[in-house]
C-alpha cells in the first residue's frame, strides 16, 4: 500500500494566483508579463532576467513575499500564455488581452489552455504534459466526468499514456485505487483549483458535480465526417461558438452573417476548406462564416464568394433567377477583418468559378 501511496502522490498540481481569469488582475499582471518579454527579447534568459520581472510584478502588485511572485508568473506559463525561460506568449496572448467581448475572450482562453497548458511547467521547468488535453479528451470518449472521475484523472501521468486518454474501463480501475488511498480527502483543495478552471472553459458544461461537453444542435460544422483528416471536437465547438458570438454581437441574435436571419439551424463554414486547412487554420474563427444552409453550399462549392468590401460575387453557372435573387446580399463590414480578408481572397481564387 505505501508504494501506491507513494506513486499517486504524482498528481496534478495547479494551483491559481488569480482564480478570475476574466478579472483585471489577471490580465493586468499578464500584460506586464508580456510587455516584459517584448522589451527583453534579445536578452538571454537568466536568473536576474527572472528577478527583474519579478520586481516588475512586484510594482504593479506588492506581494508578501517573492515566492507569491514567483506564483503569479508561473500561473500563467502553466496555463500556456507564456513559454518557459520567457522566450516569448503564446500566439493568442496578446488577442486575448486586447479582447473587449467576453464570448471571444473565454473562447481565446479556452484554446490556449487545451493546446498549451501543462502543470508541471514553470519559467525554469520545460514540461510536454498537456493535463487539460487529456482531461477533455477523455470526456469525449467517456460523456461525463463526476469530481470523482477528475479527481482520479489528477493521479495519471498523462505522458505515460500514449493513446491521450483513458476510456471508461480504465477510468474505474483508477478511481478504485484512488478512493482505496483516500486521495481525494487529502487533496481536495487542488481539486477546487482544477474545477474553478474547468467552470471557466468554453465548450464545457458544468453542472453541480459533473462535466460534459456542450452539444450544439443550432450550428452544425460543414464537413462530411469520413475524411481522412479529423476534426478535434472539443476545438470545433470553440470554433463554432466563436462565430455564434460574433454574429450575436452584430445582430442581437445567432443568425447568418449574409442573410442575417436567425434560422434554427446554421452551419459554421469554413473559408478555406477545413480538409486542406493547418492545423491553426482549421480552428480559426476568422477561417469561417455562420451562414444558412443554402448559402454555406452555395459558398462551399464555389457558386459565391465575396469582395473585400463585402460586395457578393455570383457564379455565372448558377441559374439566372437565383443570381437576381443573390445580387443584394452583402457581407457586412464587422465580418471583413484583416485576418478574414486574407481567407476570402483564397477563396476567390482556389473556390470560386
Amino acid at each position: 500500500m505505501l508504494g501506491d501511496e507513494q506513486q499517486y502522490e504524482l498528481y496534478w498540481k495547479i494551483t491559481l494566483e488569480y482564480s478570475d481569469f476574466f478579472g483585471e488582475k489577471f490580465r493586468t499582471c499578464l500584460a506586464v508579463i508580456v510587455a516584459f518579454i517584448d522589451e527583453q527579447k534579445d536578452i538571454p534568459f537568466s536568473s536576474e532576467k527572472y528577478e527583474a520581472l519579478q520586481k516588475r510584478v512586484e510594482g504593479v502588485f506588492p506581494k508578501a513575499d517573492s515566492a507569491s511572485t514567483r506564483k503569479s508568473i508561473n500561473q500563467y506559463v502553466k496555463l500556456g500564455f507564456i513559454l518557459p525561460e520567457l522566450i516569448f506568449y503564446h500566439p493568442a496572448t496578446k488577442a486575448f488581452l486586447h479582447e473587449t467581448s467576453l464570448g471571444k475572450k473565454k473562447a481565446l482562453l479556452s484554446k490556449i489552455i487545451y493546446s498549451d497548458s501543462s502543470f508541471d511547467r514553470s519559467v525554469t521547468n520545460q514540461s510536454d504534459k498537456k493535463e487539460i488535453n487529456f482531461l477533455i479528451k477523455t470526456l469525449q470518449k467517456v460523456g461525463t466526468l463526476s469530481k470523482d472521475g477528475v479527481l482520479a484523472l489528477m493521479t495519471v501521468d498523462v505522458s505515460a499514456v500514449p493513446n491521450g486518454f483513458l476510456d471508461r474501463a480504465g477510468l474505474e480501475e483508477r478511481r478504485r485505487l484512488v478512493d482505496a488511498i483516500n486521495f481525494g480527502e487529502r487533496k481536495y483543495n487542488q481539486l477546487s483549483y482544477l474545477w474553478s478552471l474547468l467552470k471557466q472553459l468554453d465548450g464545457l458544461v458544468v453542472q453541480d458535480d459533473t462535466i460534459s461537453l456542450q452539444v450544439d444542435m443550432a450550428v452544425v460544422g460543414d464537413e462530411v465526417d469520413d475524411l481522412p483528416k479529423k476534426r478535434d471536437p472539443y476545438l470545433h465547438q470553440i470554433y463554432k461558438n466563436q462565430l455564434k458570438v460574433e454574429s450575436n454581437d452584430q445582430f442581437g441574435s445567432i443568425a447568418c452573417m449574409l442573410e442575417k436571419l436567425a434560422y434554427p439551424s446554421l452551419v459554421a463554414s469554413h473559408i478555406k476548406p477545413f480538409s486542406i486547412s493547418s492545423e491553426v487554420e482549421a480552428y480559426d474563427v476568422n477561417n469561417g462564416l455562420l451562414l444558412s444552409k443554402n448559402m454555406d453550399f452555395l459558398f462551399d462549392q464555389g457558386y459565391i464568394s465575396f469582395l473585400s468590401d463585402g460586395s457578393i460575387l455570383i457564379s455565372e453557372r448558377l441559374h439566372i433567377g437565383v443570381r437576381e435573387y443573390l445580387k443584394p446580399f452583402t457581407l457586412g463590414k464587422t465580418f471583413l477583418a484583416e485576418a478574414r480578408l486574407a481567407y476570402l481572397e483564397y477563396h476567390r481564387a482556389h473556390v470560386f468559378s
